[in-house]
């Protein structure tokens, strides 16, 4: 028993430690260059929406991290999509990991998701156990399952202290997976699931059938809040932020993005560049889209994220332009989203 009572000592410790640098703004190393931040603010009692990283695709970045976003207020937090350095980046701007709620996953590329093995690997070794619920498309509890079945080693070998009981690293965690036309509840978030363009299987397919992308609309007390995730144009989603107070969007710059391209694999034939276009201009929205969906929503206003292409290095014009190209179409407040801001 003693040892048992030292081992959850040790996680403690490390749990208090964590906290202590959450408090002081602190993070452990990331990849990135060291960059001055704001000191972390404290809590409110009603929900920031959060962008945690911006951007946009799998490629790794010096400028922005991979997408996650935090709804939180004092004591609770909801994560939206958990892109690799996601545990690090809920620290940055005052959150806890103790005070997840739930975590909702659009659709399972890796750039939404890289980042939770973290969140969940940091559970175990603090052993929390407080409930968690992770929602998403089909293909989420496989993907749970797995990463729990990669931490078994882990919980065995604990802190390494004789005797000590190990935890079950799947204590708490509940999968829920979603369709199109979801309701859901937490507390007093009202939550509607809409299925959205990112993906055209070919009709009839297996494939069709199984893998879905969503967009999400969060009813809090305060506001009404839609996370677009990843998509293309779509009546479903511009349904679905219907009369929003905030438009999180997701944007492509296709030009950016093809002129990457090209610098990455010089040999993209004439027409493997056209078809990719076609399918940049299918699975993922323009400024131009962006502008039209929010004034034709009647949304209040719009943060940009998931900035797939542009922004970068050697752009510093980038936010501003964007920003012009959507209120070409869109009366309201526009933002184009840096990692860690608060909405």
């Amino acid at each position: 028993m003693r040892l048992c009572k030292t081992a959850a000592t040790l996680a403690l410790i490390l749990s208090m430690t964590a906290t202590s640098a959450c408090a002081q703004g602190q993070s452990a190393p990331s990849g990135r260059p060291a960059q001055a931040s704001a000191p972390v603010e404290r809590q409110s009692d009603h929900f920031d929406w959060y962008t945690l990283g911006t951007m946009g695709g799998p490629m790794p970045s010096v400028e922005r991290a991979e997408p996650a976003n935090l709804l939180m207020r004092r004591g609770e937090g909801h994560l939206v999509d958990a892109g690799d350095g996601a545990a690090t980046a809920i620290v940055r701007v005052g959150g806890n990991y103790r005070d997840l709620r739930s975590i909702w996953i659009s659709h399972i590329h890796f750039d939404h998701i890289g980042g939770l093995y973290g969140v969940l690997g940091l559970r175990l070794q603090t052993r929390t156990t407080t409930p968690l619920t992770i929602y998403g498309p089909y293909g989420t509890k496989a993907i749970i399952d797995g990463l729990i079945a990669a931490m078994r080693p882990s919980a065995r070998s604990g802190f390494g202290v004789p005797g000590e009981v190990p935890i079950d690293p799947a204590t708490g965690i509940v999968v829920r997976e979603l369709a199109d036309g979801d309701q859901i509840t937490i507390g007093d978030i009202k939550v509607k699931v809409a299925e959205n363009t990112h993906y055209s299987f070919p009709a009839g397919s297996e494939e069709e059938r199984l893998f879905k992308s969503f967009s999400f609309r969060f009813d809090t007390p305060d506001r009404s809040i839609v996370y677009t995730g990843d998509t293309g144009p779509s009546d479903k989603v511009k349904a679905l932020a219907a009369g929003a107070d905030l438009l999180v969007s997701e944007m492509i710059d296709i030009d950016a993005t093809m002129a990457a391209m090209r610098r990455r694999a010089a040999d993209l034939s004439p027409q493997d560049a056209a078809n990719m276009a076609t399918h940049l201009r299918t699975h993922h929205i323009t400024t131009a889209d962006i502008g039209q969906m929010a004034q034709k929503a009647g949304v209040k206003s719009v943060v940009v994220t998931h900035i797939a292409g542009g922004g970068a290095a050697g752009q510093p014009d980038a936010a501003a332009r964007y920003k012009q190209e959507i209120l070409q179409h869109y009366s309201g407040n526009v933002q184009i989203a840096a990692d860690g801001q608060k909405f």
